[in-house]
């Protein structure tokens, strides 16, 4: 497995039953590969789609179906569509019970920063702000450095806050971290790391969880 697929094989264990979730672009769109068998979740896209089905087959695709980072999708029976207003609607009334986020950054007192770069072009900030103030439950799904090596879970996000103190949890390929108002507790790590291992690469300081587990894949 790449590191992606660890991520999101690890975030798909988050989803419950009947829940109504919001996937980020990126490596959170990867998720619904890997949903647990009986598990039935509802995808909803806030460009105005609730039920969001698979990517569909090379050939089968309909441009008219995409989610919000425009990769066409396919849809499940009973799917619904609005305007963007009424999927805002939604969030912002506290209608999402999970949204799944890529970040640049996650500081330890769970602020995130994901719609800006300094210095790069920007196409919008998306809908991000909005998820992260009004889905029940926030987490970010990312790699724990950058390509260069350098930690994404600071101190301090440095970058351009997309909102603070709303992350709930934090997954990467080699951690699996708690944001709480006693800081960040680890509480797993990759197969045949340590905690130690995972504090090397991260810039905040992390507690380690009493009951410390491996991540199952």
């Amino acid at each position: 497995m790449d590191n992606r697929e660890k991520i999101v094989r690890r975030v798909a264990q988050e989803l419950h039953d009947g829940d109504y979730v919001n996937l980020g672009i990126g490596i959170p769109t990867l998720v619904p590969n890997f949903i647990p068998p009986g598990i039935e979740v509802i995808l909803q896209s806030e460009n105005g789609m609730l039920g969001v089905g698979p990517y569909p087959y090379e050939g089968e695709e309909d441009p008219d179906l995409i989610n919000a980072g425009k990769e066409t999708i396919s849809e499940i029976p009973g799917c619904s569509y609005f305007s963007s207003a009424d999927s805002f609607a939604m969030i912002r009334g506290g209608h999402i019970d999970l949204t799944v986020l890529g970040s640049f950054q996650v500081d330890e007192s769970g602020s995130l920063a994901n719609w800006a770069i300094p210095g790069k072009m920007l196409k919008g900030m998306g809908g991000a702000m909005d998820l992260v103030a009004g889905a029940k439950r926030v987490i970010v799904a990312m790699e724990h450095t950058t390509k260069e090596g350098a930690p994404r879970i600071l101190r301090r996000c440095d970058m351009p806050l997309t909102g603070t103190g709303v992350v709930d949890r934090i997954v990467t390929e080699i951690a699996v971290i708690d944001v709480t108002p006693d800081g960040l507790f680890l509480l797993e790590t990759a197969p045949g790391l340590t905690a130690v291992d995972v504090q090397k690469v991260t810039d905040a300081s992390l507690r380690i969880a009493p009951h410390l587990k491996s991540i199952s894949y």
